[in-house]
């Protein structure tokens, strides 16, 4: 590895940079603009490439690399058309907060001004969606720019970073100092004064309820949240839109995922006299919402590590700025002088035995539509929390199929599932290619819509050549089955006809089987639970890829 001064070209250059940063894969997919650095890859056996076969599908395999990683994960994409058809991607990644090293190859400088073929002010294109975008001019900026790129993307909070490389940097040589990496420290506790009030305020709370998100996974303080809830004997939902798993399902306090429907978040929260937020967004909704989410009232303490979120949407009585894992402890410490615990534990058995019989009921529904053929989506959760291994890992695109998913995860570990933030569908197969590349002692299992597969089905081709033992799960119930749940609740003439025009994924039938065959991966269709559970077994015992494509109800029910 280069040390101090060396004369080296921007190619090599830029390879060295990535080395000593940590990245040991770049996902990619190359264009003439991208040649130099695929020279330079030739002779590289320290950087692993990984093709993938669309820009969509390149940064979604770096956002789930990131996440599961936990450190900075690198693509690159070429020029301003695949920048563009990577945006989508990148639009999830920024909601997520996942540190990616976003690169493209650009024209020659002097060229651009021609307005040549392909050619845009990409950091222009990026700036929107990332946290620093900017463009290399000569070979001596890439130290500089790429170490800034990288520590910014991995300062909380962490998020997405774009560098353009012009051809000609990439060519040319040059005396550069390498120099080396930068780290920004996490943020530590919370300001004393607001933990103090926060604690004084959590005390004297008769019906507090917690909602967890990201931040919580992100500084690994799952164990600190459990014995917050504990301490408070407060239900613990996380976050609508969640792109991690900040509380173990296996806790008798978990509630699972709030609800993304306005009115519907209200009647949850009218049940309680305070919110207290984990890092959790307040809120993403689906739909604008016809009455406000948060009840008049409602006493908010919300930690976060982004000061964006607090007070966003909602004024907080208390805003907490620091890192959950040193907070969480202090907030314990704070409200413990004026609880009454003997209150709590009462409120504490309370809520887990409304969960345990929740949770009854919810377990009867889907065991009484097992025999269902297609197969009920509610009693495949269950079959899926029944039969994976505690140290599986699940990414998580069900969209309209995925009711009680999170529920019947009863011996999964916090941690252990990754889900689409932000909204943009074709997430979860190329996702699931990065996070099994960067957990490869852990067996993931993909769970994704039929109509979320067809963004980014080149992403199985990736999984076959990079032999990576993904089971790929496509919930099949031949439509955009949340469109047509959302146009019959408005109860318009698609309701009223039972004509849902450009929501059904039929004539012809897409053979998943068929597309995954075409791309080098095995694959099964099932129609019934037993027949799912026999290939899931099959699939968790490869060490190569699977398809299992599940023929799915497609009716409104749950």
């Amino acid at each position: 590895m280069m040390t101090g001064m060396a004369r080296t070209s921007g190619k090599r250059l830029f390879l060295e940079l990535l080395k000593q940063e940590g990245v040991k894969v770049l996902f990619g997919n190359p264009g003439t603009t991208e040649l130099p650095l695929m020279d330079a890859l030739a002779g590289e056996d320290d950087i692993r490439y990984v093709l993938g076969l669309q820009e969509a599908v390149v940064m979604a395999m770096a956002d789930g690399y990131a996440r599961a990683s936990r450190g900075i994960a690198a693509c690159n994409v070429h020029v301003a058309p695949g920048l563009g058809n990577a945006m989508g991607m990148l639009f999830d990644a920024q909601k997520a907060g996942s540190p990616i090293l976003v690169t493209a190859g650009q024209q020659a400088q002097g060229f651009g001004i021609t307005e040549p073929n392909l050619y845009a002010e990409l950091p222009e294109m990026a700036a929107h969606l990332v946290k620093y975008a900017v463009e290399a001019r000569s070979v001596r900026d890439l130290p500089v720019l790429l170490h800034r790129a990288v520590k910014t993307a991995l300062a909380p909070p962490t998020g997405p970073v774009f560098v353009s490389l012009p051809v000609d940097v990439m060519n040319a040589e040059a005396e550069v100092a390498v120099g080396a990496p930068s780290r920004v420290r996490a943020l530590g506790v919370a300001d004393a004064d607001e933990v103090a009030r926060a604690g004084a305020l959590l005390a004297a709370a008769r019906r507090p309820v917690i909602i967890a998100g990201d931040a919580v996974d992100q500084s690994m303080s799952a164990a600190e949240l459990v014995a917050f809830a504990e301490a408070l004997g407060a239900p613990v939902y996380i976050e609508g839109e969640n792109s991690t798993l900040p509380f173990p399902p296996t806790h008798p306090l978990f509630r699972g995922p709030i609800v993304r429907l306005g009115g519907a978040i209200r009647k949850i929260l009218a049940q309680h006299d305070l919110l207290f937020s984990a890092g959790a967004d307040l809120f993403t909704l689906s739909l604008p919402p016809e009455v406000a989410p948060v009840p008049d009232g409602m006493v908010i303490v919300h930690l976060d590590t982004d000061a964006w979120q607090l007070g966003k949407n909602f004024p907080t009585a208390c805003a907490l700025l620091g890192d959950p894992k040193t907070t969480l402890p202090a907030l314990v410490a704070a409200m413990a002088p004026g609880l009454d615990t003997a209150t709590r534990d009462a409120r504490r058995a309370a809520t887990e035995a409304a969960i345990t019989a929740d949770f009854a009921a919810l377990d009867a529904r889907a065991t009484a539509e097992a025999d269902w053929t297609p197969v009920s989506a509610l009693a495949l959760m269950q079959a899926i929390g029944k039969h994976l291994p505690p140290e599986a890992v699940v990414v998580d695109e069900t969209i309209s199929s995925g009711a009680g998913l999170f529920q019947f995860l009863k011996r999964a570990p916090a941690g252990s599932v990754f889900g689409m933030r932000g909204g943009g569908i074709g997430w979860g197969l190329p996702a699931a290619v990065g996070v099994q590349l960067a957990l490869p002692e852990r067996r993931v299992v993909a769970l994704v819509g039929d109509g979320s597969a067809m963004y980014s089905i080149q992403a199985l081709w990736t999984a076959a050549h990079e032999k990576v033992p993904v089971v790929f799960v496509i919930i099949n119930n031949r439509s955009y089955r949340i469109l047509k749940q959302r146009a019959a609740a408005s109860r318009g003439s698609a309701a009223q006809t039972g004509r849902y025009v450009g929501m059904e994924l039929s004539e012809p039938a897409i053979s998943f089987t068929g597309l995954a065959a075409s791309m080098g991966v095995p694959a099964v269709s099932v129609s019934t639970i037993a027949k799912f559970v026999e290939a899931l077994k099959l699939g968790l015992a490869s060490d190569h890829p699977l398809l299992i494509e599940v023929a799915a109800d497609d009716s409104f029910r749950g």
